[in-house]
């Protein structure tokens, strides 16, 4: 929940969503935008600068069974629709792709697949043993969020999502012998919880004579204007554009040309104005308000966004769409056939076969509000292990409680260094196909579970009265 009132949050805060926020507000804001005084959403996936320092995200988890439909949901939701509102779509992998500067921060709510192999991996699996089964066959995190790793090179890669603090170091690959070494410093904290680890400060260079006012990314805005015609309101899965004789265009990267026009349409004013609109009542307890249902709410933010920019307000194209009854009534008619090809064939050809997170990972920190079973936390999609991440690669980190020198390789454990590494080839990093190429479906299981009971796994009093008990795991 979101606090709307007329206080203002002491620290500026940038964030991202997950699959536990309250998806019909965030909705509102698809490009980003303030949630409260103070408190900045990136969007579905956003940009911005604050001091010279570059920040980049994508909202949500990674389903393979949505990854290639348009964002189509919106309030009322049905059981299908309140889980795929927070699931990361390929438009925003392809947009953030376009990027060619660099990105100083990045961050994801689910982890990009296979960035354990670049930490304390044993370490993770002695706190978290129930992560063995994906770990050793390479199959937990996001491969949308790997991609995005592999393309952005960003210098920090924030991420939360499984309950657990681990760093990592990623040494990337150079195209050529002309381009410097990037390297990529991992962490993701634990939960917000007493005796946790959940909270780290990391000094970043930065600019100390600019303002303190959050910022406009122009290279961004230049992507989003460039990819706006690929707005999808619809269910119905399509791929992006990409080289492959099918597409007349699938170079959607900004031009030196197209930034500066940017730049000119604000007179070289980056910064984000703060026009935080309240559009809903503020939470009164002596009033409380039970079962109400969400409503589709276009945010003035949003608004103001989509004009001054020349973008499509995507709320206002799905409530144009539901109004002339395309939206709710597609749904309807392709709900049951939907959740039949949910359990497709084995042998139909897809990059990432299925979505295994209900199979050997049950995360015990978990909260679970509903019957999904806890596979929200875990959401991950099988393929087949690299051997260029065998089991038993595994850098030895610090505490990490100061950052960034701590998050050097330390060799107090015996383990390879990076050169000695990259000597005998277990470093060498895999190019992912493009997850664009073939049809993505979900195969065996439901995602619902088999229960139609709503189930809550741990209330929110009970845990903060419990006594740690990840120490003797």
């Amino acid at each position: 929940r979101y606090y709307s009132g007329e206080k203002k949050a002491p620290v500026l805060t940038v964030f991202i969503g997950g699959n536990h926020e309250a998806s019909n507000h965030l909705q509102e804001l698809p490009y980003g935008g303030w949630v409260a005084p103070n408190i900045y959403y990136l969007g579905y996936a956003g940009v911005v600068r604050f001091r010279g320092v570059r920040i980049g995200g994508i909202s949500g988890i990674f389903k393979s069974h949505d990854y290639r439909k348009g964002h189509f949901e919106c309030p009322p939701y049905n059981q299908q629709t309140i889980r795929s509102a927070y699931h990361v779509r390929n438009i925003e992998v392809f947009k953030l792709k376009q990027l060619k500067h660099p990105i100083d921060i990045f961050m994801s709510h689910d982890w990009p697949r296979s960035i354990y192999h670049y930490g304390n991996k044993k370490q993770l699996l002695k706190m978290k043993s129930f992560f063995r089964q994906e770990v050793e066959s390479n199959t937990l995190g996001s491969p949308a969020a790997s991609e995005l790793l592999q393309h952005l090179k960003p210098t920090y890669w924030f991420s939360a999502h499984l309950h657990v603090k681990f760093a990592a170091f990623m040494q990337h690959q150079t195209n050529s012998k002309e381009e410097l070494p990037k390297a990529t410093k991992f962490l993701a904290l634990d939960k917000c919880l007493p005796h946790r680890d959940f909270l780290q400060i990391i000094d970043v260079e930065h600019d100390p004579s600019a303002g303190d006012s959050l910022e406009y990314d122009a290279e961004w805005i230049a992507v989003l204007k460039a990819t706006n015609s690929l707005v999808n309101v619809t269910q119905s899965l399509w791929n992006m554009p990409e080289n492959n004789g099918l597409h007349a265009k699938w170079d959607y990267s900004a031009t030196e040309e197209a930034i500066k026009e940017v730049l000119e349409e604000l007179n070289h004013n980056l910064k984000i104005p703060c026009n935080f609109t309240l559009t809903a009542a503020c939470y009164d307890p002596s009033k409380p308000q039970k079962h109400v249902e969400p409503v589709h709410t276009i945010n003035p933010q949003t608004t103001e966004f989509c004009a001054q920019f020349g973008l499509t307000d995507i709320n206002g194209r799905i409530q144009q769409a539901k109004e002339e009854g395309s939206v709710r009534g597609e749904y309807e008619e392709e709900e049951e056939e939907e959740e039949m090809d949910s359990t497709g064939s084995a042998e139909e050809p897809s990059e990432y076969n299925t979505d295994n997170s209900g199979l050997s990972s049950i995360n015990p920190d978990e909260i679970m509000l509903d019957e999904e079973g806890g596979d929200e936390d875990l959401s991950t999609c099988s393929v087949d292990p690299s051997p260029d991440h065998p089991p038993d690669f595994s850098a030895s980190f610090s505490d990490i409680r100061i950052m960034p020198d701590s998050m050097a390789v330390s060799s107090d454990d015996g383990s390879s260094t990076n050169e000695e590494l990259e000597k005998s080839g277990v470093s060498k990093q895999v190019e992912e196909k493009s997850l664009n190429e073939r049809p993505l479906k979900r195969i065996g299981g439901n995602e619902n579970g088999n229960s139609g009971i709503k189930k809550i796994k741990r209330r929110n009093q009970a845990i903060y009265a419990a006594e740690d008990e990840d120490k003797t795991e």
